[in-house]
């Protein structure tokens, strides 16, 4: 009677690299779909048109944020660049409900800190102007940022670390695409302030953890940037739930170099970090899409 054959099962390495291999022509988005990739980001040939589209997205980010719970008082802001004038950018009003926002409700504002447009009804958050601007001058490729005074971004800051690569999602801010603001002059008020927040953010930063503040995201759609802030959010939750599980004696297991810096190469393409925020955007738009308007 012949032996019967014997099955050599590949290791953990050789899939690995199989799996590299095939997606080492694809883009990210390419790579996530399976048969027809998703769409890119839209594209316009019209200033005006692109301007609403984004103020539409604009405020169903803060629709999200307020279903999630960041929001605390007046605090907590949100800026998009114009498309047309990039030393523009656009803000929420002061003391207005993240729940509450429309497109229309939005205010364009200028780098001198001039109200120049949109809503201007109400005034914008000064403390959220000299923040945002100092970024946008900074990062030409910053097109939104986010920071609110979220819970667990609020607990996690007062340790003043980095967070840990822990798993899979918090590898998306792998390396320098997160930081550390180690300043706390409360709040921020003087245009120094602002610059040394965004010299800290750096120049491939995507995400800042401001000690005893809060967090921040960037993003080069206000979809990436505020899908960055969920994650990071939460990414500060679980952490905290491991140090609380670790000071009981549980060993923590951190992702591999290797591995963490080929999810985040896989995860931080802008397309795909827009295609990320689009599951909680679609949710908005069907329980309440009034802030469209």
């Amino acid at each position: 009677m012949a032996p019967s054959a014997i099955t050599v099962l590949p290791t953990t390495e050789e899939v690995n690299k199989k799996q590299q291999l095939a997606t080492k022509e694809k883009t990210p988005l390419q790579a996530i779909s399976q048969g027809m990739c998703l769409p890119g980001i839209p594209s316009f040939t019209d200033f005006e048109k692109q301007r609403h589209w984004i103020l539409e997205h604009m405020a169903g980010a803060f629709r999200v944020f307020a279903r999630k719970g960041f929001t605390e008082g007046m605090s907590g802001h949100i800026s998009v660049r114009d498309p047309e004038f990039p030393h523009q950018f656009w803000t929420n009003p002061l003391a207005v409900h993240f729940g509450l926002l429309k497109a229309s409700d939005m205010i364009l504002v200028d780098f001198d800190g001039t109200a120049i447009g949109g809503n201007l009804s109400r005034p914008a958050n000064a403390a959220g102007f000299l923040i945002h601007s100092a970024i946008h001058k900074a990062r030409p490729d910053v097109h939104a940022a986010c920071h609110t005074h979220s819970k667990f971004g609020k607990a996690w800051s007062s340790f003043a670390r980095p967070l840990d690569m822990l798993n899979q999602d918090i590898c998306y801010l792998y390396g320098d695409a997160h930081a550390v603001y180690h300043e706390f002059g409360g709040i921020v008020f003087s245009e120094e302030e602002g610059a040394r927040l965004a010299a800290a953010l750096g120049p491939q930063g995507k995400g800042l953890i401001l000690r005893n503040h809060g967090l921040l995201t960037v993003g080069t759609t206000v979809d990436e940037a505020a899908y960055l802030y969920t994650l990071m959010e939460r990414s500060c939750e679980i952490q905290l739930m491991v140090e609380a599980a670790a000071a009981n004696g549980i060993k923590k297991v951190l992702v591999e170099d290797e591995a963490a810096a080929y999810t985040f190469k896989m995860t931080s393409d802008p397309e795909a970090l827009y295609w990320e925020f689009q599951p909680d955007l679609d949710y908005e738009f069907a329980r309440n899409g009034d802030f469209k308007n």
